[in-house]
């Protein structure tokens, strides 16, 4: 069995927040798992920086799977991203300060792009270990959205070869300060684990 890569990419802190979970379960993965050797890789919160470091890191690297991580605040469970759609729209500024409102990611970009990961069967590489986890029908319109679209689009016009996924994942409990005492949480470790689970499930096509 080849070896092959796969990019795991997570985010920096943003707004008040100090840490960003999903860049924080990124830092304890291995350096290989199953067949995979890994590549990681912290983007910045900005609807056009976070693609251009994407991009760049894609072109050095050129990964066989991309799979990207993103904080969904609020949630109470690891989520799976099932499809990415072409808008910006927010009320909160990402951290340059920008607040789209009904813009197009890319112009002449379909509507919407769906991950070609077998993310039915990574749900249920996790589930099947005790930690919660679902399949997401919404990305939202934030940057995580948008790091999604801008990844399937390139699978779709650059890289014919390569996958792209990606997983939102909840508060940790270290973040569940007073203010957001009403908010679900997991472990760090869990979710740690649990993309292990995710990425021993993607088969080598």
């Amino acid at each position: 069995m080849s070896t092959k890569m796969i990019l795991v990419t997570g985010f920096e802190p943003f707004g008040e927040e100090k840490i960003n979970p999903s860049y924080e379960a990124v830092k304890l993965l291995p350096g290989q798992i199953g067949q995979w050797k890994l590549k990681k890789l912290e983007l910045p919160v900005g609807f056009k920086e976070s693609a251009k470091v994407l991009k760049k890191a894609v072109e050095v690297c050129t990964p066989d799977v991309l799979l990207c991580l993103g904080q969904a605040g609020g949630r109470n469970a690891i989520t799976i991203e099932r499809i990415a759609i072409n808008i910006k729209d927010s009320r909160m500024a990402d951290n340059f300060g920008i607040i789209p409102e009904d813009e197009k990611i890319i112009i002449d970009g379909p509507d919407g792009i769906f991950s070609n990961l077998p993310i039915k069967k990574m749900m249920k590489s996790v589930t099947d270990h005790n930690i919660p986890c679902f399949v997401s029908n919404t990305a939202g319109t934030y940057v995580c959205n948008t790091v999604l679209y801008h990844a399937l689009y390139l699978c779709q016009n650059k890289y014919p070869g390569m996958r792209a996924g990606f997983v939102h994942v909840p508060f940790i409990y270290e973040q569940l300060t007073q203010t957001k005492s009403n908010y679900p949480g997991m472990r760090l470790t869990d979710i740690m684990e649990a993309l292990e689970y995710m990425i021993e499930a993607i088969d080598d096509e």
